[in-house]
């Protein structure tokens, strides 16, 4: 129970669509969502495979707790090979998208090969189509998704689609559901429009059934007490959203600022949740019009915004006119820091307008904010100038820059057609790799790991390049959760990342949002699996699931040519200290975690997948 069982695999280039059995002796080894597909993806796709070739295959799937009762449960997974890393991408989305997959009958959607021609995959129920997107191919998220709803007559469709940037082949874009909530890291998008796919559309009537109903009500139930009653998942994020955290990373010394040259970010306040709430446009409105939840959600941490559409001219207000509407997702942390903190912008409608960008033309706003900060100081140094630019002045600190290069990315031309390949692309091009703050070629969060030591090592061996959301030590060194660590020390923290890492992988592919790890453990997850699936699902084996998932992506990883060399840092954070804060004159302590973080794995010292971890978790 709990799984459908079904997998609607879509050959593009056949023009077929055919439902499978799901390999049930694999999903009781990972379980679903990230872990099941990666074993998809390693069995499947080659690790030498071109990313944007028709070889590439890409897996949209849900958890076993995807479409219950279960707080949060309303996640998918998108999987495929990045284009912007060339390793294993894993993005992960709430919104309604993933519980209508799992309602329409289907634990999984794979799309393979390409199609001659633009189209996109129409789902109700078990019927299921390749229609033809000519008429948006070339059109904003938000334009498809009004085409498509229009088209169906449905207001409960559920679309997830791609925009120009996609198209365009900026190597960062995302896959955007219900106009907000999006697959954004590592280039889904990118690998989906390379394969002709302007969106899917999923509307589902079936319903989720679980093993245990009365155990199911019971477990979910007190896990949904606990996240009401903790601090975080029951007061800050409902209040302030994942925004909760700009001042206080700010005040840690960890918030990267002017291309990680520093860690404290004078213009924070300007930015932060707490001004999101103050704020207030010509006509009294504030910039936060209310907060939102996912399918199922009980914390609901994402935020509708709202701005001034006069406050500085944009080159195409009629496109993007859903903006100013108060229609889109407002400022999340991560966002907030990359297109602010990270470019010295404290200017918060700017902000909010270029991640109504982001939205509309799905773009993932870590990587897009990361690569305008790389320009921005070889802008200052020299190094590029405005015949490079398309005549923008490029200064930390232009609000109008990033707003001009945000519009560009979204269109994929001229200048931003360069700024989407990515930083590292885009460094190297000119003379620069040591300015990209990125680890496999995916540009870093938002915590500075010279001030928060554990995130240093996360980065540096997370498996989908540079992320905050395959170990959030942060969690631990900043806020006490489940225990309070020191930021500033290296000393247990190979222990601490992996423990992290392995739980995550399980959040991930059970199908619940991992902001409940902030409150929960794997002892709370376990009951909720244990009613909701055949069989028995315990702390132990859960944790064991985690660390075969990792492993599993590593290994994939290797074959593809990303061995223990790339687990490193950019100079910057391994030789130049931070300039001020806590952490003043500190630099990342990667060096001395490494070695222990290997022992510990049971890897070789030079990092790779022994024969006998192999063996042991069964791979």
């Amino acid at each position: 129970m709990s799984w459908t069982k079904k997998v609607l695999r879509i050959n593009l280039t056949k023009g077929t669509c055919k439902s499978e059995p799901l390999n049930m002796e694999w999903a009781e080894q990972f379980l679903g969502q990230r872990g099941l597909a990666t074993k998809y993806l390693t069995e499947e796709v080659p690790p030498k495979t071109d990313p944007l070739s028709p070889e590439n295959t890409m897996y949209l799937i849900t958890g076993p707790l995807t479409g219950t009762m279960a707080s949060t449960a309303g996640r998918y997974s998108v999987v495929t090979k990045s284009p912007l890393t060339g390793v294993i991408a894993c993005s992960n989305s709430g919104g309604f998208f993933g519980n209508e997959m799992k309602c329409a009958g289907w634990d999984m959607v794979i799309l393979e090969g390409k199609a001659k021609s633009p189209v996109y995959i129409h789902i109700d129920d078990d019927d299921a189509q390749i229609l033809p997107a000519d008429e948006i191919w070339g059109k904003s998220v938000w334009e498809a998704d009004e085409w498509l709803h229009a088209k169906h007559q449905d207001p409960q469709l559920r679309v997830a689609a791609v925009g120009v940037s996609a198209e365009k082949g900026v190597l960062y874009a995302g896959i955007i559901n219900d106009l907000h909530r999006a697959a954004g890291r590592s280039g889904v998008g990118t690998v989906m429009a390379s394969k002709n796919v302007k969106a899917v559309t999923i509307r589902g009537s079936k319903g989720v059934s679980v093993d245990d109903p009365k155990a199911f009500f019971e477990a979910t139930t007190a896990a949904k007490k606990i996240l009401a009653e903790n601090p975080v998942t029951g007061e800050g994020l409902p209040a302030l959203g994942t925004q909760v955290l700009m001042n206080v990373i700010n005040e840690t010394g960890a918030m990267p600022t002017h291309n990680w040259k520093h860690s404290v970010f004078e213009g924070a306040s300007k930015i932060s949740g707490e001004a999101m709430l103050e704020a207030r446009d010509t006509d009294g409105k504030p910039n936060l019009t209310r907060n939102a939840g996912c399918f199922a959600c009980t914390i609901s941490c994402g935020r509708i915004s709202t701005i001034n559409p006069e406050h500085f001219s944009v080159q195409n207000k009629d496109d993007l006119h859903k903006s100013y509407a108060g229609n889109s997702g407002g400022l999340e942390y991560e966002a907030a820091w990359a297109l602010g903190s990270d470019t010295g912008i404290d200017d918060l409608d700017a902000l909010t307008y270029a991640q109504f960008v982001c939205n509309e033309q799905g773009i993932d706003p870590i990587s897009l904010g990361s690569t305008i900060a790389a320009a921005m100081e070889m802008f200052e140094e020299g190094f590029i100038t405005t015949k490079d630019t398309d005549g923008i002045d490029l200064k930390f600190g232009n609000a109008e820059a990033l707003v001009k290069c945000t519009e560009l990315v979204g269109k994929g031309e001229g200048f931003g057609a360069e700024l989407g390949q990515g930083s590292a692309k885009f460094c190297a091009k000119h003379g620069h790799p040591e300015l990209s703050m990125t680890v496999r070629g995916q540009e870093f969060p938002a915590y500075d790991p010279r001030g928060i030591q554990g995130m240093g090592l996360g980065y540096a061996t997370s498996n989908r390049g540079a992320c905050h959301l395959r170990g959030y030590t942060v969690a631990s060194e900043v806020l006490g959760i489940p225990i309070k660590t020191d930021p500033l020390e290296t000393e247990g923290k190979a222990g601490l990342q992996i423990a992290f890492q392995n739980a995550t992988a399980a959040f991930d592919s059970a199908g619940i949002c991992i902001f409940t790890s902030f409150a929960w453990s794997l002892e709370d997850v376990a009951p909720q699996l244990n009613a909701a699936c055949e069989g028995e699902w315990t702390v132990e084996r859960l944790g064991e699931i985690g660390e075969r998932i990792w492993n599993l992506e590593r290994l994939y990883n290797e074959a593809a040519g990303f061995g223990g060399a790339s687990d490193t840092l950019p100079p910057r954070l391994l030789k130049e200290g931070a300039t001020s804060g806590p952490a003043e004159g500190k630099v990342s302590g990667l060096a001395t975690m490494l070695p222990e973080y290997y022992a510990e794995r049971g890897w070789a010292k030079d990092g790779s997948v022994t024969k006998e971890t192999k063996a042991r978790l069964g791979l």
